[in-house]
């Protein structure tokens, strides 16, 4: 899977980087926002948690979705801005993990 940032904007009034990406997946299933927000802080240089997937989208048939992501300069900024289901469907997959590393 390979990440690549067709767009980006600086928005230092909410304090935020704003990206549209392409995620090219050849032979693979469509990537998990999860692991796609990981590449998108790695590409951006901050912390997982401080980014948040907006939107992805694939075409039937074609290894390519695109989407829209935001990477927040702090973590309050981010609780002040983002909507409450946005943030529930971002941090839904770590709470899982969290969950299972406590059951083991």
């Amino acid at each position: 899977m390979e990440v690549e940032i067709t767009r980006k904007k600086d928005n230092p009034l909410l304090d935020r980087t704003e990206v549209y990406f392409k995620v090219v997946h050849e032979k693979e299933k469509t990537p998990k926002r999860d692991a796609v927000k990981g590449k998108i802080a790695e590409a951006l240089k901050t912390k997982r948690e401080l980014v948040v997937v907006d939107y992805m989208r694939s075409e039937y048939g074609m290894p390519v979705t695109v989407g829209y992501a935001k990477a927040y300069g702090k973590k309050e900024s981010l609780q002040a801005v983002e909507r409450k289901h946005i943030l529930k469907r971002n941090h839904s997959e770590e709470k899982k993990e969290d969950s299972s590393e406590e059951a083991s």
